[in-house]
């Protein structure tokens, strides 16, 4: 499960010809955190600033988001929190630069980053919505996530045990794809590991950050 990573900088939104975020957010993201999120708005790709983790329309506050910042692609369609977008096709990508899982080693947990060899932002699949809370518009978005007992890098992550997940990672030349989904029946052909050959991924001790550096706008 992932919990924690970082978004795209600026610069890497730049280098793979994303649309301008038009918004600060943070360096670093948890759930219930704002982060960007990508999705296609009649022909053109959109940015929006959205909770990490998804508040479902029946929810009466977004403390839920705390709780659904991940979704397992194979329950979507029968879980309360996420049956709605996922029938509905609300499906964007979160943008990110690297994301952390825990490896244990010697049965104590350590933080790991995974990130794209080549320094290049990825794609990880998200199920969003949009609605209205005390007359507020909330929108929030949660990461999908795939078996990942037979992927040589995901596997070796989480509590020693059968259960390995994975963020799903959608292929730059299959975002537009993805994104133009309109069919729940066809969410299984973006139900794949990520090629580990073009990933990397190392130990990253956390460190406290007493203060939330926002990405700031400034491009031309």
């Amino acid at each position: 499960m992932c919990a924690n990573y970082k978004p795209l900088t600026l610069e890497q939104a730049k280098q793979i010809e994303l649309p301008l975020i038009p918004f600060e957010y943070v360096d670093e993201v948890y759930p219930s955190y704002k982060t960007p999120l990508l999705f296609q708005s009649e022909q053109s790709l959109e940015w929006r600033d959205v909770l990490f983790g998804l508040v479902p329309k029946w929810s009466e506050d977004t403390n839920i988001a705390k709780h659904t910042y991940n979704a397992r692609h194979e329950t979507i369609f029968q879980k309360p929190s996420f049956l709605e977008a996922a029938s509905k096709c609300k499906f964007g990508v979160i943008p990110v630069a690297e994301f952390y899982e825990s490896k244990y080693i010697d049965g104590k947990p350590q933080r790991w980053g995974v990130r794209r060899k080549d320094g290049q932002a990825f794609y990880i699949a998200a199920l969003y919505e949009i609605r209205k809370l005390n007359d507020q518009i909330v929108r929030s978005a949660t990461m999908l996530t795939m078996n990942a007992i037979d992927h040589p890098m995901m596997k070796e992550f989480h509590e020693p045990g059968d259960v390995k997940r994975s963020v799903v990672v959608i292929p730059h030349d299959r975002l537009n794809e993805w994104l133009s989904l309109k069919q729940p029946n066809q969410l299984s052909r973006f139900m794949c590991g990520f090629p580990v050959e073009e990933f990397e991924c190392s130990h990253v001790p956390k460190i406290k950050i007493e203060k939330v550096t926002p990405q700031l706008n400034m491009f031309d």
